[in-house]
């Protein structure tokens, strides 16, 4: 008897997948591979991330309202707001200046012969930049209702945070208005346990459908643009993310990766933040000790405005655009970079390829074609995988580091031996 976890499950969901879109892809005409992905692959990965998707918006919704009452002392509640938002803009500052550093250094562009790709590529509208007040206005919804069937984030944070303030401040009689949105939680919770049974199914599908669709031969073109982007993230994700909860906490990252491990997974075949909004929670209670009232709190906020692994792309992106053209980005030009990917992470959704958008406009802030953008979308859909990865990890990794700071994580939780906690496989 072998008892197979979630985990492990996904894990080999992921390896079969890559194997066997390598095989189709070299193997299997073009034509056939189009069909397969358009009877099966696709309709399976999209009905995996349209059910957790599903359950996104009510989730985020519940859990901040009920995190945000739970907290009940409003003076602490600013405290760990302040801290989360400090925490996130922080690291993705960080995380652009770590990129930059990566860029003129290993030069990622230089001797890049790419005009051909530019050449066949169609005309890339760039990403008009908000005005700065206008970001923060905009987080005020008018109308609750239409946010929540838009899918608006930031107004629903907004709306779902001031709702807990005001219940927090009402007392006794908001209790059961509270009980409610607690109990519906609880039930959405249990539908992403339902749903994640079919895990692997979906991270097969959706892995094995890219790599039979990207291939390797504009990987292998750009694999040093995409090298570089893969290391600034394994940099930032294990020794920056690690090192500040070694260094915060004095928690072990070793015990916090082992026990994270599905959630990156499940990242990485999604590339939606969103989509792993529900995991991350239940992860962050259940096996690292996480308080549900810090948790349902930093998560759905780290979704929206943590974008550390698409700062890293854009930072790199930024300097092989540069050099592919031969433009020299002055001192303050990179200055800029770092001040705009920072500002535009706030705004940039948690769904596949949204860094795109965003990269235009970091290229037209400091003045470069708009044509480079081309050459980064080739193989944005490989690069996103990765990124997507960091973010999620950070949203955890200050998810720990604020409870720990505010005497909310279990240590007993956080060391314990959960390797049969998760969902298992008894197979003869």
């Amino acid at each position: 008897m072998k008892k197979i976890n979630g985990t492990l499950k996904i894990l080999v969901a992921l390896i079969l997948g890559i194997i066997f879109g390598l095989i189709l892809n070299k193997l299997v005409p073009t034509n056939v591979n189009n069909e397969l992905i358009k009877w099966g692959l696709a309709p399976l990965g999209n009905m995996f991330l349209r059910a957790i998707k599903m359950v996104v918006i009510p989730l985020v919704l519940c859990s901040l309202i009920v995190g945000t009452a739970s907290i009940g002392d409003i003076k602490k509640l600013g405290r760990i707001g302040g801290k989360t938002i400090l925490f996130y803009m922080t690291t993705t500052a960080f995380a652009v200046t770590v990129a930059l550093f990566l860029g003129n250094i290993l030069k990622p562009g230089a001797g890049f012969e790419g005009q051909a790709i530019i050449n066949g590529a169609s005309t890339v509208e760039a990403a008009k930049a908000p005005f700065i007040m206008d970001i923060f206005t905009n987080i005020i919804p008018t109308n609750p209702i239409e946010a929540l069937v838009k899918g608006d984030m930031l107004q629903i944070i907004f709306f779902a945070i001031l709702f807990g303030v005001a219940a927090t401040l009402v007392g006794e009689k908001a209790k059961p208005v509270v009980e409610f949105f607690d109990n519906v939680n609880s039930v959405l919770l249990k539908i992403i346990d339902l749903i994640m049974k079919a895990a692997p199914i979906g991270v097969f599908a959706l892995i094995s459908q890219v790599i039979i669709s990207q291939g390797t031969s504009i990987l292998l073109s750009l694999f040093k643009y995409v090298a570089v982007v893969v290391v600034g993230l394994f940099i930032h994700t294990f020794v920056i993310y690690g090192g500040a909860l070694k260094t915060f906490t004095r928690l072990s990252p070793i015990v916090f990766f082992k026990k994270f491990w599905s959630v990156m997974l499940l990242a990485f075949s999604t590339s939606s933040s969103n989509a792993t909004i529900p995991v991350n929670i239940e992860t962050c209670n259940q096996k690292l000790g996480v308080s549900e009232k810090i948790s349902s709190f930093t998560i759905p906020l780290g979704a929206t405005i943590n974008m550390d692994g698409t700062a890293i792309m854009q930072g790199v992106a930024v300097m092989f655009i540069a050099q592919v053209f031969g433009i020299d980005l002055t001192f303050h030009q990179q200055l800029m970079v770092i001040l705009t990917a920072t500002l535009a992470s706030i705004g940039t959704a948690g769904v596949p390829s949204a860094g795109v958008v965003m990269l235009t406009m970091v290229l037209q802030q400091v003045g470069l074609p708009m044509e480079g953008v081309a050459l980064v979308l080739s193989v944005d859909r490989i690069v996103d995988m990765f990124r997507t990865t960091t973010n999620i990890t950070g949203d955890a990794i200050c998810t720990a580091i604020i409870a720990k700071s505010e005497d909310d994580l279990d240590t007993n939780v956080y060391y314990s031996n959960d390797d049969n906690d998760d969902e298992d496989l008894i197979v003869a």
